[in-house]
């Protein structure tokens, strides 16, 4: 089974290649049902060229799949010439709208039903593979047992199943409560998430659930009121829980699924990654590559990346997708950094001889000083001690490597290093390397340029990590979305 991951910029699509998946969707702005992603344009495309060359054999996927207005239309005509610079594999389409112009223009591009269509059934699927497509994501409202029936069916089509991330309450994801609420459509790409809002139910359930008389209140909307109705098949309200199905992976290969689908375009680098990771060991243990005790470390680190509560969708029976839940689990860990280039011996020696440079250079200017001059300053360095640059030593073992912090860390800090290959390894001997002046740093934050010296066997791609002092194992910190 291809193991497909998300990529909402060029940064998490490598991420999602280094860390096993066999593909990565993507989306282009304007087209993609993630318009708050980052996303792809301008001259990201060479830097994708280059990324399926340093990946040779992973496939790209291209997510055209909103509602097409006509506006819609006549914008991706004109952007049409944009789009071939890009080495895509295949489209993720809902509107049939755009399927003859994509034929046209990229007649070796394979076309995949997006599961926006909401395709569930063996009779549209063959629809789909008459009109030219090659695959089908299917609806998330399809169990394990319809979608052996739909391979049986159609056993040519290949079938992509979503395995993780989140559920959307509304029917395939096509969803009118934030269009409705605040003018931003779903459809359009432009999701609020308003079923994870704070509602009040001012109704009594049990007396009223098929009467259509319930009604939500969202806490930040007193005057308006939403009606919800219950059903035979299908429950009320509002968020649901996160799909998980890391343990039934055996019974989606089972059921005919050809593509593992992660959700989570919108995710960050950490979350892309540890995912991809552990559905990636998940299915080496299948195919009987590693055991599942080698596997299980990775596994685990499903429930330390944020998320809601997991639970496996339709795929069993539609009652356990009914249960809705609030709020996001808390991680143990907080992303810190990513590792970059290593510095190759020439590299490394420029830069001692700059911090030993920058430090003369200062001990130069404090000692011209004035007497008087002089006394203050160090006064005000024996406050702020930071003030007067530290050299770098060299140690043996240690190298240099790039560091791009993604939040605030201070030095002295334990530090955990993950890699695709490697569950985590610890460090507190570390030093922070300013890249201006490459003298040592008491902290490293975002928007300022770094190396780390470390003795530890990382290298470029690895993921920096830090625990929560915070956390509390169990425990839900509730957001109300």
């Amino acid at each position: 089974m291809e193991l497909l991951s998300p990529a909402g910029n060029i940064e998490k699509l490598q991420y999602a290649y280094e860390y096993g998946a066999d593909a990565a969707y993507i989306g282009l702005k304007k087209f993609s049902l993630r318009a708050k992603a980052d996303n792809f344009y301008d001259d990201e495309a060479k830097r994708v060229i280059e990324l399926k060359k340093r990946y040779p054999g992973k496939r790209l996927h291209c997510a055209l799949n909103i509602t097409f207005h006509n506006q819609d239309i006549k914008n991706l005509i004109n952007e049409i010439d944009y789009f071939k610079q890009y080495p895509i594999d295949a489209f993720i389409v809902q509107d049939i709208g755009i399927v003859r112009l994509l034929q046209k223009h990229f007649p070796n591009v394979q076309l995949h039903v997006s599961t926006q269509a909401n395709c569930i059934n063996s009779e549209a699927v063959k629809m789909y593979r008459d009109m030219g497509f090659s695959r089908v994501v299917l609806g998330r409202e399809a169990s394990l047992a319809e979608i052996a029936e739909i391979k049986d069916a159609v056993p040519e089509m290949e079938l992509e199943a979503f395995v993780h991330g989140a559920m959307c309450i509304s029917y395939s994801g096509r969803c009118l409560l934030s269009a409705y609420m605040n003018g931003r459509s779903a459809n359009a790409g432009f999701c609020s998430h308003s079923c994870r809002w704070d509602y009040d139910l001012l109704a009594d359930p049990k007396a009223l659930a098929e009467s259509g008389a319930l009604l939500l209140r969202e806490h930040q909307r007193p005057d308006e009121y939403f009606p919800v109705f219950e059903g035979d098949n299908f429950t009320a309200i509002l968020s649901s829980k996160d799909l998980c199905m890391i343990d039934h992976l055996a019974d989606l290969k089972k059921a005919g699924v050809d593509s593992l689908k992660i959700e989570g375009r919108m995710k960050s680098i950490y979350y892309v990654a540890m995912v991809t990771r552990a559905y990636r060991k998940g299915l080496d243990v299948l195919d009987g590559k590693i055991s599942m005790e080698e596997a299980k470390p990775y596994i685990d680190e499903l429930y330390k990346a944020k998320h809601r509560e997991y639970a496996t969708g339709f795929y069993y029976n539609h009652e356990d997708a009914d249960k809705t839940t609030v709020g996001e689990s808390d991680s143990e860990y907080d992303m810190v950094a990513t590792i970059g280039h290593e510095l190759d011996a020439k590299e490394t020696d420029e830069v001692f001889a700059l911090s030993e440079k920058t430090c003369a250079v200062w001990q130069s200017e404090f000692d011209s000083l004035h007497p008087d001059a002089r006394r203050a300053k160090e006064i005000d360095i024996q406050m702020h001690p930071e003030k007067k640059p530290q050299p770098l030593s060299k140690k043996s073992g240690y190298k240099l490597f790039d560091f791009v912090p993604v939040n605030k860390i201070d030095s002295g800090v334990e530090l955990e290093y993950v890699g695709p290959e490697i569950f985590a390894i610890k460090d507190d001997s570390y030093y922070f390397v300013d890249k201006e002046t490459c003298t040592l740093q008491s902290w490293a934050s975002h928007g300022h340029e770094y190396f780390i010296y470390t003795d530890k066997n990382v290298r470029e791609n690895f993921i920096v990590r830090s625990r929560d002092p915070e956390y509390v194992e169990g425990q839900f910190r509730s957001t109300g979305r």
